[in-house]
């Protein structure tokens, strides 16, 4: 065993499978790059309280996940678990509220969660995430929704479903609340399970255990006793869901970890990852800023997992971005052919193409060996005879077939040979 390996819970990606990786996490931006985000860059760590006021004491994030611990100077500092938390500091403390509004930021990174590591939960988990700040039109919600249902398409994923829901507001849950209670009182309750009603009893609702979800058949549901605002609120984000063909179903026991949402909550499920489904979610937070001591400014976010993402494009069977890590490689027959060779690499690698080469004086064999492993779809071969003749071989390792072309012309000559279907 090697005298270092990666801290246990956190995946590592190498190629292949890190060129899909990443081709994933650009397809996720570029979605909301089209929608007007721009991009924000936060601290993976920050003051504890943030998280702990931000997100909620009372959830398992805080009171059992984070990775927190005293620096130097004394002070409680937490690895972030999520991103809306940073993106909502950050908006107050260089008064981008001030500004025109919504403030629409899209971010990417680690998040770090201490949690019991098996497929698809990880200690480090890679996310993106949006967040538009500073209006409660409905249609924003909408299209935060649409933006990641984009990106999971984008990506070529088609077997996975948006749960959607509203969790109310201040003006309705409470009273909600109250009958919630009143129903887990009647039950038969473990001892932890009566300790997260007291603190939330909307997280007993997503209790997965048969048992629970036996007992909580008839429980009262947050969708059945929204007031006026929030059910109008709901039903025109249904409607503009539907005008952007964005298909979804209504879950109304969906509950999502942080205590920050109201109103509009969703999650994107893929069923073919087992138990760990979700793929990633978001919603409303209507009182957030204020809790964090800004204005008092709604906002609606979402964040995506990339490396849940990655596992459900794996088990769609999908080919991803560029597995390979070349579309050309060299072999060079000697050393002069290999400094020529070189300078051509150069020039079709700033015209946009990937290339790669033989390096180490490989015999022919050899190299051609590794121009195979390396998924490329052309070899070019140049030995002696070629540099005088001012030609260099370009081999179709798809086909077999092979023609010697102009050096100068190589750059013309690629791009039709790399996009024409070869003849086996």
């Amino acid at each position: 065993m090697p005298d270092f390996v990666a801290p246990k819970g956190i995946p590592e990606y190498y190629p292949p499978v890190s060129r899909t990786f990443e081709a994933i996490r650009r397809t996720l931006l570029a979605a909301a790059d089209r929608a007007g985000y721009g991009p924000i860059e936060l601290p993976v760590f920050e003051d504890t309280g943030l998280f702990a006021r931000g997100v909620g004491e009372s959830t398992d994030v805080v009171s059992k996940e984070m990775y927190t611990f005293a620096d130097r100077g004394g002070r409680s500092v937490t690895l972030r678990p999520e991103g809306t938390a940073g993106v909502m500091r950050a908006v107050i403390e260089h008064s981008l509220d001030r500004g025109p509004l919504p403030v629409k930021l899209v971010y990417a990174g680690p998040f770090f969660r201490y949690e019991r590591p098996q497929a698809g939960r990880y200690r480090q988990l890679q996310q993106v995430g949006v967040e538009a700040i500073g209006s409660d039109d409905p249609a924003l919600d909408a299209e935060v929704i649409a933006i990641a249902d984009e990106g999971f398409r984008d990506v070529g994923l088609s077997q996975f479903r948006l749960d959607l829901t509203s969790l109310g507001d201040a003006v309705c849950r409470p009273a909600y609340r109250e009958r919630l209670i009143a129903f887990l009182d009647g039950l038969d309750l473990d001892e932890p399970t009566r300790e997260r009603a007291r603190l939330n009893p909307l997280r007993v609702l997503d209790d997965k255990r048969p048992a629970m979800q036996e007992q909580l058949a008839g429980a009262p549901l947050m969708l059945d006793h929204l007031c006026d605002a929030c059910r109008e609120h709901f039903d025109r984000v249904r409607q503009v869901l539907d005008a952007l063909s964005v298909p979804y179903e209504l879950n109304p026991r969906m509950v999502r970890g942080l205590d920050y949402y109201t109103r509009t909550t969703f999650e994107f499920v893929h069923p073919l990852l087992g138990a760990q489904s979700g793929m990633g979610g978001g919603g409303r937070y209507d009182g957030l800023m204020a809790e964090l001591g800004g204005q008092s400014l709604s906002g609606i976010g979402f964040g995506l997992g990339v490396d849940r993402t990655l596992l459900a494009a794996q088990a769609e069977g999908l080919t991803v971005g560029h597995p390979a890590r070349c579309e050309i490689f060299g072999v060079p027959m000697g050393p002069d052919s290999s400094l020529r060779l070189a300078t051509l690499a150069g020039e079709l690698r700033r015209a946009g193409y990937r290339v790669d080469m033989a390096y180490g004086g490989r015999a022919l064999k050899t190299a051609m060996k590794m121009a195979d492993a390396s998924g490329a779809a052309l070899a070019l071969v140049l030995g002696d005879r070629e540099i005088v003749d001012g030609t260099v071989v370009v081999r179709d390792l798809r086909s077999g077939e092979q023609n010697a072309y102009p050096m100068g012309d190589l750059v013309q000559v690629v791009g039709p040979l790399l996009t024409a279907v070869p003849v086996v």
